[in-house]
């Protein structure tokens, strides 16, 4: 198998916000992960939602991890006086395990990458030679720095955002005119640093270390009057800057065809890195 590095400039500054932080707390999360680093399993969409914030929210997750929606989302790391904003967007059954999603890095030395889900593989586009795709096995990508979801999975952050701990009401708002219902907490270490890889897991132990044990993480979770999560946003403050994952979904159960790269034109891999495959 080989390793394909997908590389750009603002590498530098997602490598150091990733490797050189400091971050929540270290209680244990309330996270599983399944053996081939899938986590936690696809709960009904009713249950534990008793009435505790916590509940409402992990509850509106489940909700959405059992249908369809669209995915727009943003990742956004500031430090050294600079700052770097990448885009994902697509539509994805979540239910099903299949969706398509177009990734952006404007000013990026490689600024477009476009993913296929489906079938437990990630195909992903490459540069060289154009048209060709690498596949991945889902279960085997990682992550290299914080609030990045390997290879971009919606369904990390989600599975992120179901641990929040020491959940708040918040009260009502709005997105986009519909009104929605705000719950704030924190993510704990073991949380924030799901299906980082063991390479990139390294430093960070050592800045928890250093820092007494902790890196700062707070969880926002915005739900609907369907009980559905419209948005979700993850932060972690580091000694080097600071990175924050929103995502907003909509248009929930409508379906989603993706189309799987012929096998001719993909290249078997174990790993891939990279800015824009996170």
């Amino acid at each position: 198998m080989r390793r394909i590095t997908m590389s750009s400039a603002a590498a530098v500054l997602l490598l150091a916000l990733g490797t050189g932080c400091s971050s929540g707390s270290g209680e244990k999360a309330r996270v599983t992960e399944k053996p081939g680093g899938r986590a936690g399993a696809k709960a009904s969409a009713t249950e534990g939602a008793d009435g505790r914030p916590v509940d409402i929210v992990r509850a509106a997750v489940a909700k959405a991890r059992a249908t369809s929606a669209r995915i727009d989302e943003t990742i956004v790391t500031r430090g050294a006086g600079e700052e770097s904003t990448l885009s994902l967007a697509g539509r994805f059954d979540l239910a099903a395990d299949k969706g398509e999603l177009s990734v952006d890095l404007p000013g990026g030395a490689v600024d477009h990458m476009d993913e296929v889900f489906s079938g437990g593989k990630v195909y992903l586009t490459r540069t060289v030679p154009k048209g060709h795709w690498a596949v991945i096995d889902r279960a085997e990508a990682r992550a290299h720095s914080l609030l990045r979801a390997p290879l971009n999975d919606p369904e990390h952050l989600l599975r992120q955002a179901s641990a929040i701990r020491d959940v708040s009401d918040r009260g009502t708002t709005t997105i986009d005119g519909r009104p929605v219902h705000l719950y704030g907490g924190t993510l704990d270490y073991r949380t924030l640093t799901l299906g980082v890889a063991d390479e990139s897991r390294k430093p960070l132990e050592t800045a928890r270390k250093a820092l007494g044990g902790g890196l700062p993480a707070s969880a926002l979770v915005w739900v609907d009057e369907e009980g559905r999560p419209a948005r979700v946003e993850l932060s972690a403050a580091l000694n080097t800057g600071d990175v924050t994952a929103t995502m907003n979904l909509s248009d929930f159960g409508k379906p989603v065809k993706v189309t799987v790269p012929d096998a001719s034109r993909t290249t078997p891999t174990d790993s891939v890195s990279g800015v824009l495959p996170g």
